[in-house]
């Protein structure tokens, strides 16, 4: 079923179990939670589905290592044992990676340290999951890794995804059994019952100005960065430290990685990562308190360029990066349950769930998003009515068993990117698309009968829709994937059904976007 803004905006008049505020990972995995256990949902998102957070994140599904170092056992254990379901649940979608410790001579982590870490990482997965390795072993792996002071290291295993496509999976998956969400609506305000309790939102859609009033038994506040704004509206204090995360994007032939590499900052100790990410490579992050205006798209300060640079020459000295060799930079902004710690980075990361008139559930990381919604969930309960009897499959058997029987008619590998980031029926269409719309788009796996099925399914409002979340073109293609658009605007307005001004303005929209949040500080 695709997510098709005109009928899902028929949709709230009608009574909801649950309302949930908020399109990133924390509403989309409670969204498809809740429909699953058969309660009716709807979903509102003030801009597009994985805007925030969810769509600006590392990528990483992972336990979080270095918080066992800062003694946060509870989270590196969920955070672990949703690595392993996540991995059996999506695969394809969410891929197992192995990631390369290096111990120099002058790193305040030692050997016993990392294999103490690392037993208990891998006995919280249930699976040994990693090993030694001596200095020649690991410049195998990493050959362009700094030899100096290197001792040995070690190899691990976690896992990575693309999170903004795992949002649109989580929500698909609901609205295939029923639940309705809908983007670019914006929480307005809240209704109340004669008694004063919350019985609903008056909602506004920011493309058409239309307003309406979605009533619900209860309503759940999971908008991340911007929870204490929505909570503000009930007159509540904020509790919330916003920190900025800041990534690097280097073409993949210019830092060559076949698995991931931590390092440690050389003027700080803070663990960074460097990993292969849909044919680029991925530096981050960074960690700082986020003062800018959440409606604003954060974008990296060329402070947190220079601090990411410093550790890449330091690692990798004899390739001589530089920030010309950046081709494009994005930034997220966490929501952290403030304690005040510095630096930042020693803040925790457990997620909280609130109730003071609507619920709130924030904090937490990507990897968590099934226990922030059981969490929620259990706390609604008293809310909610006895759920519908629901199949616990997403997909009808009969769906599965025909996109199965199509396996022998497709390359394994594109089979399973298909099914893995979308509906199975899109197997038959591409089938039967034209040979020219089963080709790749240059520098990219994104075949062009893939971009026509999103366009049509998956509520693509604006251009940086499809270009920043939907697919990546805007990070694989050269200067944000402008000359992309300036060569095949033709094809890509006719699929979108735009005309010349339409597609000029989004194209302008596009531009600006991109060069003021995604391109590297000049």
């Amino acid at each position: 079923m695709p997510l098709n803004r005109e009928e899902a905006w028929l949709r709230p008049h009608e009574l909801w179990d649950l309302l949930i505020i908020g399109g990133g990972i924390t509403g989309a995995g409670l969204l498809e939670e809740a429909t699953r256990r058969g309660f009716r949902v709807v979903l509102l998102e003030q801009h597009d589905f994985a805007w925030g957070t969810s769509s600006r994140s590392g990528k990483m599904v992972h336990g979080g290592l270095r918080y066992l170092r800062q003694g946060q056992v509870r989270i590196t254990w969920h955070s672990v044992r949703e690595r392993e379901h996540l991995l059996r649940a999506f695969p394809g979608l969410i891929q197992p990676l192995s990631f390369l410790m290096p111990l120099y001579r002058e790193d305040p982590i030692g050997r016993a340290a990392m294999a103490i870490g690392l037993w208990i990482y891998d006995g919280f997965a249930g699976r040994p999951n990693h090993c030694y390795l001596s200095r020649e072993a690991l410049l195998a792996l990493a050959p362009h890794l700094r030899r100096e002071g290197l001792q040995g290291g070690y190899r691990y295993g976690d896992a990575l995804t693309d999170d903004a496509r795992l949002v649109l999976r989580l929500i698909l998956n609901a609205v295939r059994q029923g639940a309705a969400a809908l983007n670019y609506v914006r929480v307005e305000g809240f209704l109340r019952s004669r008694s004063g309790a919350i019985e609903g939102v008056m909602a506004r859609d920011q493309i058409s100005g239309r307003e309406i009033e979605v009533r619900a038994r209860a309503v759940v506040n999971a908008t991340g960065a911007w929870a204490d704004q929505l909570r503000g509206k009930l007159h509540r204090p904020p509790r919330l430290r916003l920190l900025r995360g800041s990534h690097l994007l280097i073409p993949g032939w210019r830092l060559p990685l076949a698995q991931g590499v931590i390092l440690l900052h050389p003027r700080d100790h803070r663990p960074l990562y460097v990993l292969p990410w849909e044919g680029m490579t991925l530096v981050g992050t960074t960690d700082v308190d986020h003062h800018q205006d959440l409606e604003a798209e954060p974008a990296i300060q060329p402070e947190e360029l220079d601090y990411l640079l410093l550790a890449l020459q330091r690692a990798f000295p004899h390739l001589d990066l530089s920030a010309s060799d950046v081709t494009a930079t994005f930034s997220g902004v966490r929501a952290i349950i403030g304690t005040g710690r510095q630096p930042p980075s020693r803040e925790p990361r457990d997620h909280a769930v609130w109730e003071e008139g609507i619920l709130t559930v924030t904090g937490g990381k990507l990897t968590t998003f099934r226990v922030m919604a059981r969490d929620a969930l259990r706390v609604l309960q008293r809310h909610l009515p006895a759920p519908s009897p629901q199949s616990a499959e997403p997909v009808k058997p009969e769906v599965r068993e025909a996109a199965q029987a199509l396996a022998e008619e497709f390359d394994p590998a594109l089979w399973l990117r298909l099914t893995s980031r979308y509906d199975p029926e899109l197997l038959p269409a591409f089938l039967q698309a034209p040979p020219e719309e089963q080709e790749r788009i240059p520098r990219t796996d994104l075949r062009w009968a893939e971009l026509r099925w999103i366009i049509t399914h998956e509520a693509v409002v604006h251009l940086d829709d499809l270009l920043l979340r939907r697919t990546r073109l805007g990070f694989q293609l050269p200067d944000g994937a402008l000359p992309f658009l300036e060569r095949y605007g033709p094809r890509l307005r006719a699929m979108l059904g735009w005309d010349e001004e339409r597609w000029a303005r989004e194209v302008e929209r596009y531009r600006q976007i991109w060069r003021s949040a995604y391109r590297p500080p000049l």
